[in-house]
């Protein structure tokens, strides 16, 4: 049996277009399954807990791997030195591959425990976004992560339109859908706060989220929050399960996945997440 490990990653999206391995592009996956390749001598696959978009970064993402014995036995006992925690080694060597300045840097790995799957087991993503409007202070530091925007936004009027969006509901308005793939998703959280600096951060957190639904979302608010929209317009919306040109999706810049979560019982939530998908 092959054994899994687990990855805790973080990554600046700015110069990666995106997640998912692409012939001849920069992604976050195919600069790790490369320095993989380089540990290993041959190829090893990645697993990961949710593509992430061009320009979207993360300080939370999940993937795993599965190695063989031999694989293993590569971290583990390094030129027949003393046994090694494989988790361990294989984080010091990702990072030591990708460099002190590496807009990658791989947080934590570990044994994965007995049923974890990295797509298939969590319970929830969590993401925030974040906005500098007019009242806010511009911190050119953060730009790379933060959108500039040129209104004053009412985050009261956003706040209250953002938590009438909860629940279990078709989000195709929201989303940029892919052939033969759901759009029901249970929007478990969606609130807004204006830090000291006065700058905006969405939170959103649901079990999984549509190709380009959170940016939609952020984008119906923020056109709420500049008096554009009506908030009960947004419900509106959603119950015609059609895209509309009434809003305008955000950047992505503006995106971090912070937090996957995952269950106690790993493989019952990852057989009930297969069977969802697959009906």
């Amino acid at each position: 049996m092959p054994t899994r490990l687990r990855l805790d990653i973080s990554y600046d999206g700015t110069d990666f277009a995106g997640w998912a391995r692409q012939p001849r592009l920069r992604t976050v996956q195919g600069e790790l399954e490369a320095a993989l390749a380089t540990v290993f001598r041959e190829p090893v696959l990645l697993t990961v807990a949710g593509r992430t978009d061009a320009g979207v970064h993360a300080t939370g993402q999940v993937a795993h791997l599965d190695l063989t014995d031999e694989q293993l036995a590569l971290l583990t006992k390094p030129h027949g030195r003393g046994a090694l925690d494989p988790g361990w080694a294989l984080r010091k060597r990702l990072n030591g591959i990708a460099g002190l300045r590496s807009d990658v840097h791989v947080r934590a790995a570990s044994l994965a425990p007995e049923g974890f799957d990295a797509r298939f087991s969590p319970v929830f993503r969590r993401y925030e976004y974040r906005i500098a409007d007019a009242r806010a202070e511009r911190n050119p530091l953060l730009r790379r992560h933060t959108v500039w925007y040129p209104a004053e936004l009412d985050d009261a009027a956003m706040a209250s339109a953002a938590d009438e969006l909860l629940g279990l509901h078709d989000w195709a308005a929201y989303c940029r859908p892919r052939e033969g793939a759901t759009t029901i998703r249970e929007l478990q959280e969606y609130s807004w706060r204006r830090d000291e600096s006065g700058v905006l951060t969405a939170t959103l957190r649901a079990d999984a989220f549509c190709h380009s639904m959170v940016r939609a979302l952020v984008g119906a608010v923020v056109s709420v929050g500049e008096a554009k929209l009506a908030g009960d317009r947004l419900l509106g919306i959603r119950a015609e399960e059609q895209r509309t040109s009434e809003f305008k999706v955000m950047p992505a810049h503006g995106l971090t996945l912070v937090e996957v979560g995952y269950p106690d019982d790993l493989a019952a939530r990852a057989a009930q997440t297969r069977a969802r998908r697959d009906a």
